[in-house]
C-alpha cells in the first residue's frame, strides 16, 4: 500500500511555504509505502532498531521462516529464546515476546490505536518496553497513515529543516513553528524533508 495524498495537501503546502513548494515542484510526487499491520509493523521497527536495512532483511526472513506468519499468537509460541535465534539481541527479542503477550492477554488492544489522536497512540506505544517516541512516530506515519506528523527525533527531518532554511541548530521553539506552518499535513512535508535531508535533491542557491 501507499500512503495517500495528492495535490489538495501539496497545493496547501506550496502556499504556506514558498520554499518547500519549490522542492515539491522539483522532486515531483513521492511514493512512501505503508503497512497497515499494526503488530507487524512493530515488530519489524523493535527489530531494525541500530542495524542496516540488509542486515533487518536478514533477520525479518529468519523470522518469517520461524513463524510462517507474523503475529503475536505465533510469536509467544516462538517465545524469547526462539526470536534470538533468528539474529536478535535478547532485549529486542524480550521486548517483542512482550508486546506480543500483553497483545494475546487483551491488554494492548492494538486496532483501538486507529481510532486515537496521534498524541494518544504515541501515549500508549511508548508504554511497553522497546518502543521511544521516534518510533511510535514513524508506526503513526507508516502504519496508521496519520497526515499531520513531524518528528524532532529524526536526524534526517531536523536536517532537511536545517538546510532548506539555513537554520544553523534546529531548536524545538523552531521545530514547533515549521510544524504549524506545514499543519495538518505535515506528514506530507516530512517526505520532502526527507528527501532534503538525505541528499536525495541538490538545493538551489
Amino acid at each position: 500500500m501507499i500512503f495517500e495524498y495528492g495535490e489538495c495537501e501539496l497545493e496547501y503546502l506550496r502556499l504556506r511555504d514558498a520554499r518547500l513548494g519549490e522542492i515539491i515542484d522539483r522532486v515531483g510526487f513521492i511514493e512512501r509505502e505503508v503497512d497497515g499491520d499494526i503488530f507487524a509493523a512493530i515488530v519489524k521497527n523493535i527489530a531494525g532498531q541500530q542495524i542496516s536495512n540488509a542486515a533487518l532483511k536478514t533477520v525479518l526472513g529468519r523470522l518469517m521462516c520461524a513463524l510462517g506468519e507474523l503475529n503475536a499468537e505465533n510469536v509467544c509460541r516462538l517465545g524469547v529464546e526462539g526470536i534470538r535465534s533468528c539474529g536478535m539481541s535478547l532485549r529486542k527479542a524480550e521486548n517483542i515476546v512482550n508486546i506480543a503477550e500483553r497483545v494475546c492477554n487483551g491488554e494492548l488492544g492494538l486496532e483501538a490505536l486507529r481510532t486515537l489522536p496521534d498524541d494518544e497512540v504515541i501515549a500508549v506505544l511508548t508504554s511497553f518496553r522497546g518502543i521511544g517516541t521516534w518510533t511510535a512516530e514513524m508506526l503513526l506515519i507508516f502504519c496508521l497513515c496519520r497526515e499531520n506528523v513531524l518528528s524532532f527525533g529524526d536526524f534526517g527531518i531536523r536536517r532537511g529543516i536545517e538546510l532548506l532554511y539555513g537554520e544553523e541548530k534546529l531548536t524545538r521553539a523552531r521545530f514547533k513553528e515549521y510544524y504549524e506552518r506545514y499543519s495538518p499535513y505535515a506528514t506530507v512535508a516530512s517526505f520532502y524533508l526527507w528527501a532534503v535531508g538525505n541528499g536525495d535533491v541538490t538545493l538551489l542557491s
